[in-house]
């Protein structure tokens, strides 16, 4: 775990802060008007700097500021899930130090979105930060969450031409009870045509560190997750998870599938 800690002492992400300096236009909407920071994820700022790039242009679009504060790191998800709660409390005390003042969060995944909602109030249960712990997850929203129950916004105006099959990460679903808000959303978009495949539910069988330790059952998870995509005659494979839409869209290059996996808030961002 100690490679875990040193990268999460160093700030991140210095393409979010170009972008939030950017001279790009709000429409100012002062009736749910509000300062949101974001939480972007690991994978999000290494492997899929669009997501969160997504992600602030609708934000702002909506007429809300954002900010980011580029010392935030890891959530402590990975070693938490290891069992490493001493390690992974170090890692999320920072995280809630640097949130705590913020008026609402927000992040573009399911995955981190539970981390901070569902277990900082477990992980600092008895301790003297028991109190923020549980004050921060009480205003975190994983990003579809905070558009269709927080904000009341289901239709922006985006358009996305194409067959598209959603796929439910484990944590969005099973942690944090959302399976219709990006359905919702993704059946507003225009010239979007949502199908469900059969195995929407199942696991993609990443899991993070699972599929390091279990690398053959991961991937025959991520074989029925494909199957099941491909039987749906969809072109895109959709989340709210980057991680997720990684290990899929690994197995279905290996099967030299031309099915895309893309993330909700990329297809949002989208404008007809």
């Amino acid at each position: 775990m100690r490679s875990a800690l040193v990268i999460a002492q160093k700030p991140r992400l210095p393409w979010l802060c170009q972008v939030l300096q950017s001279n790009q236009s709000s429409r100012k909407l002062p009736f749910y008007w509000m300062t949101v920071t974001l939480f972007i994820p690991c994978f999000v700022d290494l492997c899929f700097p669009q997501v969160g790039i997504s992600v602030i242009h609708i934000l702002k679009r909506l007429g809300h500021r954002v900010r980011f504060a580029s010392q935030v790191t890891c959530c402590g998800q990975p070693p938490f899930n290891a069992g490493f709660w001493k390690e992974a409390r170090s890692i999320a005390a920072r995280a809630i130090e640097i949130l705590a003042d913020a008026e609402v969060v927000v992040v573009p995944s399911g995955s981190c979105t539970a981390t901070i909602k569902n277990f900082y109030p477990e992980l600092f249960a008895g301790t003297p930060m028991e109190a923020v712990a549980g004050r921060l997850a009480g205003k975190t929203f994983e990003f579809a969450d905070f558009l269709v129950n927080r904000l009341n916004v289901t239709d922006l105006g985006a358009r996305f031409p194409a067959r598209v099959t959603y796929h439910d990460g484990c944590h969005n679903l099973r942690e944090l009870s959302r399976k219709q808000e990006p359905r919702t959303l993704l059946k507003c978009v225009r010239d979007l045509e949502l199908i469900e495949m059969n195995e929407a539910e199942t696991c993609c069988g990443f899991g993070g560190t699972f599929a390091v330790k279990f690398p053959a059952i991961s991937t025959a998870m991520a074989e029925v997750k494909c199957v099941s995509a491909t039987d749906s005659g969809a072109q895109y494979v959709v989340s709210t998870d980057s991680s997720c839409l990684m290990q899929i869209q690994g197995l279905l290059d290996r099967q030299r599938s031309p099915m895309r996996t893309i993330h909700l808030a990329e297809i949002l961002a989208r404008q007809g």
